[in-house]
């Protein structure tokens, strides 16, 4: 049978997709290793259908209701007063250039045009989906839109893996079977969440290969994975409508929001490198300015922020060889505790008697850069902001407002708000010397309207105004570091990691506890967007104590940043960190460009992470677990098994000048002889 196929290539991927010989609909033929095209399609079906249509069994690249009544659609349309639900489209016609297609389908009755985009993503092994809608003759309401369907096709049981949580605890790496039935995660907190990341993989049973989808949407989301008869899965994703519908105005275009995609043949490790090149893509030429070793005084201060108190910190955080010191909160007017001062974001002249600019040269003589942290879309509701501009945070008229964390959320949605923040983030980056923001935020929306707006798509709204804001930031102050926060890791996500510099994975900064966020994070993302404190916090999950080397050698796995009360700090404790702030600057330009290799898990007596850039290789090791109890009794050293070395060549440690052969390495490993006083180290391997 003859039908329409089309080929988009990435470095080492192949994904083809056709016109189905069954219906209007676009289906995929194939996606894998490079050349997997080259054959009958592993998705074909038997197409005998009892109870169900053809589109219901089809693995359809994107189908409306209508045309799919049964099995789980992308999209639900109707006309804006909720007749004519449904849509019965015909294909309109398809575009395709070098590493793009678009697919065009019309349905001529409702007035919607449809087009599904393709696009590959030069020097990385990612295709991005997404679809957008026009209302062609009236006025649309779309229930849901999501962004594409993606087809995995299976041999055995389907393999999830996603990363779950909650505040403190978040990207906990987690993993189900899925034999039959459906599954879903999300958030409609405004944000993508603590609880769920928008990112899945999927593996075919026993096999290494391994798909994989991340979302770029920092607002309300889902992911559905699908068990379908005939042995196949198929993953839906898409933003969550706030108010349950868009509005579709004649002649208007919506996009959803872009859908990475991913394939590696290497497993949930392999997959992880094809995230951290794409998101080394998203960060563009910005990664190639060093990540400086931040000193942040929240741990050591809290709210009593004062210029001395701040200068101590400074002084002792150079010492050791910080070169960024970062205000946290406290530092703005009205800012004694957490119920005042959001929204008036001014020096508070108490806390800097002598000028907070003259604070800002004191800290920049000491060699330290100066950040700033700040929350955009918080008000608080003592604050001039609050009494200027009720109108200008979330509520519903007759309704009370919730206080979360004695705070209210402004609309970023609305232009003016989004003007404000604007205009404050550019007087404090104007009058100031700062090159450092830190961008939190410490609640979702809860009375979440607009009175007198009418019909407004709130969430999407506020997801670009938010951006706006973001795009403002990178262009008029583009030396500006910024790192993204939302109450730890509750807004984590492509559309921001773009953005951004840095993203702050969570406020757990506890060794074991922290060793297992970031085990998950750094299966979905890049370790040069991973910042990561040394803190003297007590586990909260994992209470076992660890030395002041595993802080360490676990923060130097991302960007290695300081948290701790360093007044507290002996002499000794503060020589030991400029010992390894010292060694972190030495290397970080590998673990920041480097490929990254996941050794072990947490739950592992041993675990690590292995960098390769150039003839270089990094290992972070960590003892987790109980000892083997030598040399009091007969052991053997732990081992770290490396991946992707040459198993002909020689590597030889910097450190104490042993030299072992790839093979070696690669089937018995780094040896390792931990003990009490010996639980975390750092081995840079040079190849001879």
């Amino acid at each position: 049978m003859t039908y329409q196929r089309w080929t988009l290539r990435t470095e080492n991927t192949s994904y083809t997709v056709r016109l189905s010989p069954d219906g209007p609909w676009a289906e995929l033929d194939a996606w894998g290793p490079l050349g997997v095209e080259g054959g009958p399609s592993a998705l074909d079906w038997s197409r005998r259908t009892h109870f169900i249509t053809p589109a219901d069994a089809a693995p359809a690249e994107y189908l409306p209701y209508g045309l799919r009544p049964f099995t789980g659609s992308e999209l639900v349309a109707s006309r804006s007063d909720g007749e004519g639900r449904g849509v019965w489209w015909e294909f309109a016609g398809a575009e395709a250039d070098e590493g793009a297609l678009r697919l065009a389908f019309h349905d001529d009755v409702l007035g919607l045009r449809t087009v599904l985009h393709y696009e590959t993503v030069p020097g990385t092994d990612v295709i991005l989906r997404w679809t957008e809608f026009t209302a062609t003759s009236r006025e649309l309401r779309l229930e849901r839109l999501d962004s594409a369907a993606v087809n995995i096709p299976v041999s055995g049981v389907a393999r999830l893996t996603y990363l779950t949580g909650q505040w403190s605890q978040e990207f906990q790496r987690t993993q189900l079977d899925l034999p039959r039935g459906t599954f879903s995660i999300g958030s409609v907190q405004g944000v993508p969440g603590h609880a769920y990341a928008p990112w899945l993989a999927v593996r075919d049973g026993g096999s290494p290969a391994v798909y994989g989808i991340a979302l770029a949407w920092p607002g309300n989301w889902h992911i559905t994975a699908e068990a379908e008869p005939g042995g196949s899965v198929r993953v839906r994703a898409g933003r969550v409508p706030h108010e349950g519908a868009v509005i579709l105005a004649p002649g208007e275009t919506v996009a959803t929001p872009q859908l990475a995609c991913a394939f590696s043949p290497e497993g949930l490790d392999g997959l992880s490198r094809v995230w951290h090149r794409y998101e080394r893509h998203l960060t563009g030429e910005r990664l190639h300015r060093p990540r400086k070793v931040l000193y942040n005084s929240w741990e050591a201060t809290g709210f009593d922020v004062d210029a001395d108190a701040q200068l101590e910190l400074a002084k002792t955080a150079a010492d050791i060889g910080a070169e960024l010191f970062v205000v946290d909160d406290g530092w703005f007017t009205g800012r004694a505790d957490d119920t005042g001062g959001l929204g008036d974001w001014w020096p508070d002249p108490a806390a800097f008697p002598q000028g907070f600019d003259q604070f800002i040269a004191d800290v920049r003589a000491l060699g330290l850069d100066v950040g700033l942290w700040v929350e955009p879309e918080a008000v608080s509701p003592g604050s001039r902001l609050y009494a200027e501009h009720p109108e200008w945070v979330y509520r519903i008229e007759g309704r009370p407002g919730r206080f979360v964390r004695n705070q209210l959320l402004l609309d970023l949605g609305r232009t003016d708000v989004q003007d404000f923040v604007i205009g404050t983030l550019d007087r404090l980056l104007g009058t100031y010397e700062i090159s450092y923001l830190k961008w939190d935020m410490n609640r979702p929306p809860t009375e979440r309207g607009r009175p007198g707006a009418g019909r407004v798509d709130l969430d999407a709204e506020h997801v670009a105004g938010y951006l706006r804001v973001l795009d403002h930031l990178r262009s008029a102050h583009p030396d500006v570091t910024v790192e993204g926060c939302a109450g730890g890791g509750g807004r984590i996500e492509h559309a921001t990691i773009a953005r951004t510099d840095v993203v702050w994975p969570s406020d757990n900064t506890a060794p074991l506890d922290r060793l297992s966020i970031q085990y998950g994070f750094l299966h979905a993302h890049a370790p040069h967007v991973m910042s990561s404190w040394v803190t003297d916090a007590p586990g909260i999950f994992d209470p076992r104590p660890r030395s002041l080397a595993f802080r360490f050698v676990n923060a130097m796995c991302g960007v290695l940043g300081v948290g701790a009360d360093l007044r507290t700090w002996t002499p000794e404790q503060r020589a030991e960190a400029a010992r390894w702030i010292g060694r972190y600057k030495e290397v970080r330009d590998v673990i920041h460009h480097g490929e990254a290799r996941l050794l072990g898990t947490p739950e592992e007596p041993s675990r690590g992470v292995q960098y390769d850039a150039g003839d270089r290789t990094v290992v972070a090791a960590l003892s987790t677990g109980r000892l083997d109890g030598a040399p009091l009794v007969p052991g053997r050293m732990d081992r770290l098994r490396l991946r992707g070395l040459d198993a002909t060549a020689r590597y030889r440690d910097t450190a104490t000048g042993t030299t072992y052969s790839g093979a070696h390495l690669l089937h018995y490993g780094l040896p390792f002889a931990w003990s009490g006083d010996h639980d975390a180290d750092l081995i840079v391997l040079l190849r001879e």
